[in-house]
């Protein structure tokens, strides 16, 4: 009796069209359901996950900020105090004094001056980086500041002090420093219990007479040791309010190798207490202290897990030697994201049983009219007039195919037709279209061909009469300073011989700019004299005969020359370019700026050659044209030099690019062929 129901229900289910609509409904959505539901998980905790570690990334990055910041404020803090007259020359005076009653005023004056900035310690050295107090035997620690600083100016540094060094200073100084170790999970194994190494800021001031020479230096440190105020600082800027959910901690933290000098972690045992002398875990000592790499990931933090950044801090030497630290608890975003997981659930669960409830209606909504209008066409067919009455059959699809085949036999005929009418129609568009393109493009190249033809005419009338004019007057001074030479003979100084032979080849120079303007205008220029040259050698030649300019605009020239293989150039039309590119940054940055040159070699083979000004800037839709002969916003300018140097590189198979912010500066990137001795 079962079976025989069971067969009947089968039977019933599989042969009527409502409830294999219904079947093929569900089946699908409870199919895909779960698997939506595990790839919402999945993305969803990849996508927060990366978020998380991207706010850690953005968090390190300010502590780092505020930590070059706080070196920066107390280097100004000591170049103010000690750049006023009246206390440089105090100081200075104070340097070469030896009585008791100088000594006594010039540690006065030091512990007034550090008292005043917020050092922890500031110290008098004379020129020979010794105490004036201990001149016959230095104890000033050494320190690579002190010789940078005679040749740079004031500069600060990051410096790790022995305990030795601390006490010479100050003993007070070596008992802050000094951290007993605490046993921390996931650290690497070690032997030490005591840190009493200082990691000191360390700021040196050169003090200068009236002449320009050293006399002494000004000193001061921060140690870091114990620094409080300076990870609540951070701490207070990273996570201030809002910044993280509700029970968030937000963690800072200096290292000094792999110990804890100042942070406001708390302790593992006393948690009022700083977590001090607790380690950093031995995988984030790996990548970061011995590998050198940051640390962006989950980590154990004392006794929790942390959503972690880690960098490396490099002192003087450019040496790790210990670590900035920035992150937040783990735990309130799990418990964040286990509660929105959950809601997901159940907002699937609640969506699950709609469509359930909206699959039942729509088979019933569909099986309906396809019952009754299958009954109506056996019907008809058979030749009755008949209403459509509730008639259930037992096969409504395949009578349904069979009469709709028909239908749609006549429609894809119909169908075909038209679409091959619509096809061709749109082929004859595409061909006509084609050609319209076509002559758009011979159009637009016969006038930019015109354009050009009309500004070369142009550049040789003016260049015509420019070199006329020239000319004369170059060989007359070429004439004369041969007369002089000639005159002066033996007499002749090494530097009037120099500044001769110089004025000579300025002069040579101007004509071949004359001669580079004719090429300009010619379509038949000869190729240039291509050979290898030092390109960082070129940039110090060039560097000698912009740098009276430079100097007279207050115009700052540095240079990062790294090329490792000289460049397949013509040396002068190169030295041509770059004195147009830095003339042309001098110009837009006016007075007080700096230009920035660069060089070095691509793995591509290629040399780059880059020329940075923060002058004003191009505007956006001006960088276009900059290259364009007699284009120029300036009022003394022809517009001829980035027109120049264009064909010019173009000619020695390199290129020129641009680049441009108003407000921000320029940067002229060169790209030129390395020379290939076996290619030669």
């Amino acid at each position: 009796m079962t079976c025989t129901v069971i067969k009947s229900l089968w039977h019933r289910i599989t042969s009527n069209l409502r409830y294999r609509l219904l079947a093929l409904t569900l089946f699908p959505l409870l199919l895909v359901l779960p698997g939506v539901v595990l790839l919402a998980y999945l993305w969803s905790n990849e996508v927060g996950y990366r978020q998380l570690l991207m706010k850690a990334n953005t968090d390190l990055a300010v502590a780092h900020e505020a930590f070059e910041a706080t070196r920066d404020q107390y280097l100004v803090r000591l170049s103010l105090a000690a750049g006023g007259d009246r206390l440089r020359q105090q100081l200075m005076a104070l340097t070469a004094a030896e009585q008791p009653q100088d000594r006594h005023n010039r540690k006065a004056l030091l512990d007034n001056l550090r008292s005043t900035t917020g050092f922890d310690f500031v110290r008098l050295l004379d020129a020979n980086e010794c105490q004036p107090a201990q001149a016959t035997q230095c104890q000033y620690p050494t320190s690579p500041l002190l010789t940078r600083a005679a040749v740079n100016g004031p500069v600060s540094g990051v410096e790790i002090f022995s305990a030795s060094e601390l006490s010479l200073l100050d003993p007070a100084l070596a008992e802050r420093a000094r951290i007993s170790l605490i046993p921390t999970d996931h650290s690497t194994a070690s032997l030490k219990t005591v840190e009493d190494r200082g990691m000191v800021l360390h700021f040196v001031y050169p003090l200068h007479n009236a002449n320009g020479h050293l006399v002494a230096y000004l000193t001061a440190g921060l140690l870091m040791n114990g620094n409080l105020e300076f990870v609540d600082h951070i701490s207070n800027t990273v996570y201030g309010p809002g910044s993280l959910p509700e029970n968030g901690i937000g963690t800072v933290t200096l290292f000094l190798d792999d110990v804890r000098i100042s942070t406001n972690v708390e302790h593992p045992d006393t948690p009022l207490q700083r977590a001090l002398g607790t380690r950093v875990s031995a995988q984030v000592r790996q990548r970061v202290l011995d590998e050198g790499e940051r640390w962006l990931d989950r980590a154990f933090v004392v006794s929790d897990w942390y959503i972690s950044a880690y960098e490396p801090v490099l002192d003087v030497h450019s040496e790790r030697v210990g670590m900035l630290y920035a992150g937040f608890l783990e735990a309130p975003f799990l418990d964040s994201f286990y509660q929105w997981l959950e809601r997901l659930l159940w907002l699937f669960a609640l969506v699950l049983l709609l469509c359930i409830f909206i699959a039942f209606a729509g088979a019933r909504a569909i099986s309906r009219p396809f019952e009754i209008i299958t009954d109506v066409i056996d019907r008809i067919r058979d030749g009755e007039r008949q209403h459509i009455p509730p008639l259930h059959t037992a096969d409504e699809i395949r009578v349904l195919a069979e009469h709709f085949n028909l239908m749609l036999t006549q429609l894809d005929q119909q169908h075909d037709a038209i679409q091959h009418a619509a096809d061709q129609l749109e082929e004859k568009v595409q061909e006509r279209t084609r050609e319209l393109k076509q002559h758009i493009r011979l159009l637009n190249h016969t006038r930019q061909q015109l354009l050009e033809a009309g500004k070369l005419a142009a550049l040789g009338e003016l260049t015509a009469s420019i070199a006329h004019e020239v000319n004369n007057p170059t060989a007359v001074i070429l004439g004369h300073m041969d007369l002089l030479l000639e005159e002066l003979g033996d007499e002749a100084t090494p530097d009037i011989q120099r500044d001769a032979e110089l004025i000579i080849a300025q002069v040579g120079r101007i004509r071949k700019i004359i001669d580079d303007l004719l090429k300009l205008a010619q379509s038949d220029s000869p190729e240039p004299h291509l050979q290898p040259v030092d390109i960082d050698d070129l940039v110090h030649n060039t560097q000698t005969l912009v740098q009276h300019e430079l100097k007279r605009r207050n115009i700052g020239l540095k240079l990062d020359l790294h090329a490792s293989a000289p460049a397949l150039a013509d040396a002068s039309q190169l030295q041509q370019v770059l004195i147009n590119l830095i003339m042309n940054s001098a110009n837009a940055i006016g007075d007080q700026g700096e230009i920035r040159i660069r060089s070095h070699s691509c793995a591509n083979g290629n040399i780059r050659l880059s020329i940075r000004d923060n002058g004003c800037g191009i505007p956006a839709d001006e960088i276009s044209r900059i290259f364009d002969p007699f284009f120029s916003k300036g009022q003394t300018g022809t517009g001829l030099g980035l027109a120049i140097s264009h064909r010019l590189l173009t000619q020695s198979k390199a290129s020129i690019q641009v680049r441009s912010r108003e407000g921000v500066g320029t940067v002229f990137v060169i790209k030129l062929k390395a020379f290939a001795p076996e290619a030669a």
